[in-house]
Formats: C-alpha cells, sequence, structure tokens
C-alpha cells in the first residue's frame, strides 16, 4: 500500500491539517482521506501517483475536513462517502460550520453513505469503518487490518481528543468511542490523525 499525508490549508486559524491518500499499488486505485483544503496539492499527488481515485472519504462534515471536496471531485471524481449521520451536514452548514473556516456554503449529497462494521475495497487493501460519535454524531475512523493501521480523523489525537462543544458533540460519546473502541484495536497500530504526527499504540494508550 502507497500512503501519502499531505498537510493542507482549511481555512482553520491556527493550524495545518492532514489529508490522506492511500493506494492500491497494483490497481492504481486510490482514496482521499479527508480533504480539508488546497485541491490543487492532492490533485498533483495524485496526478504523480497516476491514481485511480475511487473514493473521497469524509471522517466527518465539517468544513476543515470537506475544504477541497467540490474542486477534488469535479477534477478527479470518486464517490463521496461519509456516515449516514453526518450526510445531512453536507447541506447544512449549521452542522458542518463551514462559514468558520472561510468556505462558501456547500449542498452536496454522498454518493454513499456508510455504517459501523461496513467495508471499502481499494483494490486489495480491505477498510472497515467505526462509528466513533463524539466529536459529531457521525465521526467514523478507518481501521486496515492488513496494514495494521487507523485514520482516526477528529476523534482521535496525538494524547488528547477532539472537541466535544460543538453542534452535535458529546464528551461522553467520544470518551466511550475511544475507550470502547479505539483502544481495544491490536497493540501495533498506528493512528493517523487529523492534526498532529502518527504514533503507535503505546503512546496511543499511555499518553491519554
Amino acid at each position: 500500500m502507497i500512503l501519502k499525508q499531505l498537510r493542507v490549508n482549511s481555512g482553520t486559524i491556527c493550524e495545518l491539517t492532514n489529508c490522506y491518500i492511500v493506494q492500491d499499488e497494483n490497481t492504481k486505485e486510490a482514496m482521499v482521506i479527508d480533504p480539508g483544503g488546497e485541491a490543487e496539492k492532492i490533485i498533483e499527488m495524485l496526478d504523480i501517483l497516476q491514481a485511480k481515485l475511487k473514493y473521497i472519504y469524509l471522517t466527518h462534515c465539517h468544513g476543515d475536513h470537506i475544504g477541497a471536496l467540490i474542486e477534488l471531485k469535479d477534477k478527479k471524481g470518486g464517490k463521496i462517502l461519509i456516515h449516514r449521520i453526518d450526510a445531512e451536514g453536507l447541506s447544512n452548514k449549521n452542522i458542518s460550520l463551514t462559514e468558520y473556516v472561510g468556505m462558501e456554503d456547500i449542498n452536496l449529497e454522498p454518493d454513499s453513505i456508510v455504517d459501523d462494521n461496513d467495508t471499502i475495497h481499494i483494490g486489495d487493501i480491505e477498510f472497515s469503518v467505526i462509528h466513533t460519535p463524539g466529536h459529531t454524531s457521525g465521526s467514523s475512523s478507518l481501521y486496515c487490518e492488513q496494514e495494521k493501521l487507523l485514520f482516526s480523523g477528529d476523534t482521535l489525537f496525538y494524547g488528547t481528543w477532539g472537541r466535544t462543544d460543538l453542534p452535535t458533540s458529546s464528551f461522553d460519546d467520544i470518551i466511550n468511542s475511544i475507550t470502547e473502541k479505539l483502544l481495544k484495536l491490536p497493540d501495533d497500530t498506528i493512528v493517523y490523525p487529523r492534526t498532529w504526527k502518527a504514533y503507535n499504540d503505546k503512546r496511543r494508550k499511555t499518553d491519554l
């Protein structure tokens, strides 16, 4: 599997955010995870990889995760996937909070919705959807057992967790998602969060 991490400007004031590209080396199929901004940077990397964009996966609907979504889909195709509960946020600015990252309102429908335990295939690589409510009620994470990695969105960061003071957020839910789901993944799992660097399970379990 090819994995690329891009640091993109999502319109937030204080930090860049991570956008990920995963690709099957044999089929060239690819998935973009959380295209928060700078569509041209994402598209350039897809072109370098000669990627066939199959999916654009959104761990949730907030504006700093979808800033490049429209341009990316228009230019490269790919089906938009998001958990069924957060799908409404793609057409509701009060949920997506797009105005806070300087985005114009969008009005999109996902190509497909996903739910807990669904599987997604990129070539021969399989990802499992884990519903991880808390940051939003429809937040989700992607786990790849083959490659021993987790894309945690805004649920789990390096030593902490995502905000729970936003529409549809819940502190109790995010703690439950982390303790009952993410911390129970195998010890050698590498976590790729929305911000900061990737880290391994030892840090995942001891730094919270």
